[in-house]
């Protein structure tokens, strides 16, 4: 039995695109054969969004790749998939995209102890070409912070 969480896929470029104003953990609807692709490790959240109608919250754009020994009850790669959220936190999410004009874009994939597929959503505020640069600037001087302190030691 695996011990803690372990991280299947995490979307590196929208830390670097967004500001992440908020986090939310979010289940999500599978079939069969993308779970067993998820845990092999087969998908792709880089281009993904999460959009909010009628009331539910829907993964758009997110490819897993087709289960090797599904033959013919497997998936379709990029389709619709729908997130388990509390209705307060849909609600939530709906406003925040709508009056404030945020996004809202997935974070990291991973699987839980208790074996379930977990989606970590953020709501992500866009960067200016300038923001961009000056976080990069703060990485690297961070950077070479810890690289003087560890010599000084």
């Amino acid at each position: 039995m695996p011990v803690g969480p372990r991280t299947v896929a995490t979307n590196r470029k929208a830390r670097h695109e967004y500001f992440i104003e908020e986090t939310f953990e979010a289940g999500i609807a599978l079939t069969g054969t993308e779970i067993k692709s998820i845990r092999m490790g087969r998908v792709n959240i880089q281009d993904g969004f999460v959009l909010v109608r009628d009331g539910e919250a829907m993964l758009m754009n997110v490819h897993i790749s087709p289960y090797e020994q599904g033959n013919r009850y497997n998936h379709e790669e990029t389709r619709p998939r729908k997130l388990l959220l509390h209705k307060r936190e849909i609600r939530q999410l709906h406003v925040a995209a709508t009056q404030r004009g945020w996004t809202i874009v997935p974070l990291r994939l991973y699987i839980n102890d208790r074996g379930r597929a977990k989606l970590e959503i953020g709501l992500a505020r866009g960067k200016q070409l300038h923001d961009k640069r000056d976080s990069i600037a703060q990485r690297e001087s961070d950077r070479e912070l810890r690289r003087v302190i560890k010599n000084a030691y």
